[in-house]
């Protein structure tokens, strides 16, 4: 420690953010490969969100670590997508996370749904959760190189998000007669954004090999969702069917206050370093 610097020496090695992301540095070749990974990046990103709201807030301090850890988690599989989107026409994922507005995001509307109590946070991740798994299971076996890694890493992060919200919809269900009440609300409040999961797209249809197509994903979702339903002697939700269309750029109200906080900072200092 010198006396000019009564600190010492806190120089840190300079890291490439970019070397951490799974997919490495390879470019999307094709602007549909890119909208692909901007759409699935976009509801990793927004469920990231979502979850970093209850940090300090969570109903016991285990749950604070769990949530923020599994909001990390979408966090990292949201920058890999959207580094790979954005390398198409040579924009960076802070361009596409931080500097645009609603009409352009693509993220389903499952994925920026309030948090409201626990249950209902339990409940979206119940079904985000056993989505996503099933997505990244078929997806590491893509055509294309840089989704496959990507999908290959993530699927086994949410297979822990998958067995969490598990255990809590059993806990929840088969607690006291106040949190089996709000499960069961939760579950219902849920429901009509589910459908939106499974719809196909035209873009997925032009990408046959390389993308997912989410109908193919509702059998094996609904066995997953009727079995941990069935052992919490619950029952699949009936009712309405939301018009959700996030893939087409329209949006839940709900979509705009969440951008609105999460881009702040960056649009209030534009360039900013530190």
């Amino acid at each position: 420690m010198s006396a000019a610097d009564p600190h010492g020496d806190v120089t840190v090695a300079h890291v490439a953010l970019a070397a951490e992301l799974a997919g490495g540095d390879s470019r999307a070749t094709t602007a549909d490969v890119a909208e692909y990974a901007l759409w699935l990046g976009d509801d990793a990103l927004v469920l990231s969100q979502r979850l970093a709201g209850w940090i300090a807030r969570a109903p016991e301090l285990e749950e604070d670590v769990a949530l923020a850890n599994i909001a990390l988690d979408l966090l990292g599989h949201a920058r890999s997508l959207l580094r790979y989107a954005s390398s198409f026409d040579g924009r960076t994922e802070d361009d596409l996370a931080y500097w645009r507005d609603e009409p352009e995001f693509r993220s389903a509307w499952l994925f920026v749904q309030p948090n409201g109590d626990f249950a209902r946070t339990i409940a979206r991740q119940l079904v985000a959760a056993s989505y996503q798994y099933e997505l990244y299971a078929r997806l590491a076996g893509s055509a294309d190189a840089t989704l496959a890694a990507i999908a290959d890493k993530a699927v086994r992060e949410v297979e822990y998000h998958r067995d969490h919200a598990v255990q809590w919809t059993l806990r929840l269900a088969g607690g006291t007669d106040e949190s089996r009440r709000r499960m069961i609300r939760a579950l219902a409040d849920t429901w009509p954004y589910v459908d939106e999961l499974f719809r196909d797209e035209p873009l997925v249809a032009r990408l046959p090999g390389v993308a997912v197509a989410p109908s193919a994903l509702r059998e094996p979702f609904d066995r997953v969702i009727g079995a941990v339903l069935a052992e919490a002697d619950l029952e699949v939700p009936a009712g309405s069917v939301s018009s959700a269309g996030g893939r087409r750029g329209v949006h839940d109200p709900e979509l705009g206050f969440l951008l609105a906080e999460m881009q702040v900072l960056a649009r209030r200092h534009p360039g900013a370093t530190w």
